[in-house]
């Protein structure tokens, strides 16, 4: 049965079809109705567990902690609540903690204008943490794109072991549209990490050996931890190379955009050729070249100075 659902509501729907049990979150616009969503589901569901927690840095760590403990855990923030969780996501990739963050972005920098939609955190979710990392990053355009696309970055942090970003902006979480979430066929990946205890038992942001022993002077084991966490990386980001090409004969200028800009430049498909980027990190570099080379200008519309 179609409903009308809001963005927000389809990725909150997406994320318990994704099998998530946990939920942290503070409010924050433009995702404060995922931690609405999750809080009612909370009571109706003694499985499911949420914490409202005393800021987003709090957030980011349960979020951690509780996929460390065995379930699938997420969190939703936007822009300044996102660069609070920046030392958190690199602890994550460190202990290898499959979990998703959503950012809706939000106009900034600092409180910016917080009802108003902007792309211009992309640089944040490419390396907002300290050293090297390799995030994995989706971007909807559409209510039902927020659903699958959730289920996607859960399946991506099972598979990458680490945390996978969601993007979105303020256009998006509180758009609204008829969608049929039954009628949606996903995959789903189940669990992959063993919870604390089972395996190991201790998790350290200082570089370590595969038990969790601090080993800060030893360039070998790092060596070995950082090329395998790259190649998983990659291999993983390899097995979801999603966009949208529209291509249109008579034109040599190609039109990027994604996101809200995605939508709000559609009237300008029917002239010039369209690509869309969906997974947003890795950049697309293979798709990207291959449809670029037949065009002599590229013209990107985006909400950012050049992101």
């Amino acid at each position: 049965m179609r409903k009308l659902l809001s963005g927000n509501e389809a990725i909150f729907q997406g994320a318990i079809r994704a099998g998530a049990r946990y939920f942290a979150g503070y409010p924050i616009s433009p995702t404060s109705e995922i931690l609405q969503q999750a809080a009612l589901y909370a009571e109706e569901d003694p499985t499911f567990r949420f914490l409202q927690g005393e800021d987003e840095i709090a957030c980011a760590i349960a979020t951690i902690s509780a996929s460390l403990a065995g379930v699938k855990a997420f969190t939703a923030t936007s822009g300044p609540g996102f660069s609070l969780m920046q030392e958190a996501i690199g602890w994550g990739h460190v202990v290898e903690a499959p979990c998703v963050f959503v950012n809706s972005m939000r106009v900034g920098p600092s409180t910016g204008m917080p009802t108003q939609p902007a792309q211009a955190d992309l640089f944040q979710v490419q390396g907002g943490s300290a050293g090297d990392y390799y995030p994995i990053a989706f971007y909807p355009h559409s209510v039902e794109e927020c659903f699958r696309l959730t289920v996607t970055a859960f399946n991506a942090a099972e598979e990458s072991l680490s945390p996978v970003v969601l993007l979105a902006d303020a256009f998006l979480s509180h758009l609204y549209e008829l969608v049929d979430l039954e009628a949606i066929e996903v995959e789903v990946v189940p669990r992959t990490k063993e919870p604390l205890g089972r395996g190991k038992r201790l998790f350290t942001g200082t570089a370590h050996d595969k038990l969790g022993n601090v080993k800060t002077n030893d360039p070998d084991i790092y060596r070995a931890w950082i090329s395998e966490i790259k190649g998983r990386h990659h291999e993983v980001a390899e097995k979801y190379p999603l966009y949208e090409y529209l291509p249109r004969e008579g034109s040599d200028t190609l039109l990027i955009a994604f996101g809200m800009l995605s939508r709000i430049v559609s009237p300008l498909k029917r002239r010039f050729p369209f690509f869309r980027p969906i997974r947003i990190l890795p950049l697309l570099a293979k798709e990207l070249r291959e449809v670029t080379k037949s065009y002599r200008r590229i013209l990107v519309v985006e909400g950012s100075d050049g992101q």
